[in-house]
């Protein structure tokens, strides 16, 4: 009988799979690749992210990927199994000793710190499911409504106001707590009850194999307490929806794409409000183009001030002003105003106006000015006679 059950034992043994093959690397793979194979796995066959149907094949291949895992992930394991394969750590090891030792959080704070640490990848792999392997719990429903929610809404301001800064309001819808329950949900006169599912406890413990994860209640989403009569303003859920109009300081520079933080006017929470941001968006303008701090524009002059020079009328974000134009201006130069653009959001200085100067040129001229331009084009040397073409020359030369 002796011998029988070791045949049967070793004919188990054969039929298991091997753990490199399970996690999908070589024998020669890292700690990192052991590593991150195990984090893709548990996030594959997760029981709770898979369809009902998989469900039971889900939970063995989630046991059979930490198993591997708790094996490969420890030296002294690991060598044992790659000399003696699963005999070596069945061994050495009962299946209930394989998973001691196994830094599965090891794993979750190399991805960005440790249990609870905000954004880390334990949350992101188990913490929208409701679970925690570290045996501390939050519950989810209580965790989600503790600060409030941010808001975001966007507003679109003239080139002038974001050059100048100015004060607006702004109408925000946003959830209020609930004035007639106090935020509770619970009908005045009547409170909250302990929930029968979780005993107040605002969890569940389902059993999943090697380890226990303690889940949100479904029952009260993990508030511990479930309302038998909702309160008639908010119907349980403690906040009400309203339009609050709020007002906001928008300061010289911003521009399209600028957010401003104003801190506690988004939503409410248990403890603490949410905050708002606003985004801007600047409306395109009619005479000047932005470029980064400068703005740029254009002016027409005429024919004798770009020639003898004089002073033009140019419009800026401050109002008109008056420009110098030297002589001998010619098309197409571009003159710079300085600190007449738009202020820097974050330092004292003041960009720039580019005025690029356009030439009039007469379309008609009177007798005079046209014996006016005849002589100045004389005293410059200019023949204006039209000389004969090609064409005129050849049938002269035939006469």
């Amino acid at each position: 009988m002796f011998t029988s059950f070791h045949k049967l034992r070793a004919h188990l043994m054969s039929t298991k799979r091997d753990y490199y093959e399970i996690l999908g690397v070589t024998k020669s793979a890292s700690s990192e690749d052991i590593r991150r194979a195990y984090r893709e796995m548990a996030l594959k066959f997760h029981p709770d992210r898979v369809p009902a149907e998989q469900k039971k094949e889900a939970e063995e291949r989630f046991k059979e990927v930490s198993e591997a895992y708790a094996v490969l992930s420890d030296s002294a394991k690991r060598d044992l199994y790659d000399k003696y394969g699963h005999s070596g750590i069945d061994q050495k090891y009962a299946q209930e000793d394989i998973f001691k030792g196994a830094d599965f959080s090891s794993i979750f704070r190399e991805m960005g710190g440790g249990f609870g640490a905000g954004g880390s990848i334990f949350e992101e792999i188990f913490g929208d499911l409701g679970f925690d392997i570290s045996g501390r719990h939050q519950p989810k429903g209580q965790s989600a409504r503790r600060r409030g929610r941010d808001l975001q809404i966007a507003i679109d301001i003239s080139l002038e106001e974001a050059a100048q800064g100015f004060e607006k309001i702004i109408t925000v819808p946003r959830y209020e707590t609930c004035a007639t329950c106090s935020g509770t949900g619970a009908k005045p006169g009547t409170k909250r009850s302990t929930c029968p599912q979780c005993k107040g406890s605002g969890r569940t413990v389902v059993s999943n194999g090697f380890f226990q994860l303690a889940q949100t209640c479904s029952r009260c989403a993990g508030e511990g307490a479930i309302i038998q009569s909702p309160c008639p303003d908010c119907r349980g859920e403690g906040r009400v929806k309203v339009v609050k109009k709020i007002k906001v300081k928008i300061p010289a520079g911003v521009d399209t794409g600028s957010q401003l933080r104003v801190r506690q006017e988004g939503e409410a929470g248990i403890n603490s409000r949410g905050d708002l941001y606003v985004v801007i968006e600047i409306r395109p303008h009619n005479i000047f183009e932005r470029h980064n701090n400068d703005i740029a524009t254009s002016v027409n002059i005429s024919l004798s001030k770009a020639v003898l020079g004089g002073e033009v009328e140019v419009p800026s974000l401050e109002g008109r002003l008056m420009m110098k134009i030297p002589p001998g201006t010619q098309c197409g130069k571009t003159f710079r105003l300085k600190g007449k653009g738009i202020p820097d959001l974050h330092s004292r200085d003041i960009g720039d106006e580019l005025v690029k100067v356009n030439i009039d040129i007469p379309a008609k001229l009177t007798g005079q000015q046209r014996q006016l331009m005849e002589e100045f084009a004389r005293l410059s040397g200019e023949d204006l006679r039209v000389k004969d073409s090609f064409t005129e020359k050849i049938k002269k030369s035939f006469r």
